[in-house]
């Protein structure tokens, strides 16, 4: 485990945390911008409720938001089921500032950048928006500035994020393919 060897200088991805920490967490509007984005995606609730507006708003496009709040949920799932078969602990070296509080200890994978990823990939394909490229990199990075994953649990949560949303989009386009058109 990352954090074994503690107090000792951090090494491998405790250094990465640090760096990173380091690097960004001094800056204005840095660490309060990270956990404005934490709580948004704490159990992919904000991610829920922009589905469920788009879903009001945009009645046209209901089944993508729809689509878009299923995969949201099912990404958020898949990583909370890895947590508990994998059973990564959060960062832990003291030279580690933890900057907001978690509902668990478990870190592998993140499911805020699960969810994160996700929801940018169908709410992207329900607006015509590119968001992953907009959503994706800072929610990633605030798990790191906020020192409650490991880079290794971000990455992995945007590759099953992704995966998810992928699979759950090619699952809603066939069964929409298969559906009666109105009025036929």
């Amino acid at each position: 485990m990352e954090g074994d060897d503690a107090p000792g200088a951090p090494h491998g991805e405790d250094a990465i945390l640090v760096g990173v920490q380091s690097a960004l967490t001094g800056r204005p509007g840095v660490l309060a911008g990270a956990r404005v984005l934490s709580y948004f995606g704490e159990h992919s609730l904000g991610w829920f409720a922009v589905c469920g507006l788009g879903a009001v708003l945009q009645p046209q496009r209901r089944r993508a938001w729809v689509t878009a709040g299923v995969g949201t949920f099912l990404a958020h799932a898949a990583a909370v089921l890895i947590k508990r078969v994998v059973k990564r602990e959060r960062p832990q070296h003291p030279a580690i500032a933890v900057n907001v509080g978690t509902p668990s200890r478990l870190s592998f994978p993140s499911a805020h950048a699960t969810s994160t990823a996700a929801a940018a990939i169908l709410i992207g394909r329900a607006t015509g928006l590119p968001l992953p490229w907009f959503l994706v990199p800072p929610m990633a990075l605030s798990r790191l500035v906020l020192g409650v994953h490991y880079p290794t649990d971000v990455l992995t949560g945007v590759v099953v994020g992704t995966a998810v949303a992928e699979s759950v989009g090619a699952i809603s386009e066939r069964t929409a393919k298969r559906e009666p058109k109105a009025g036929a």
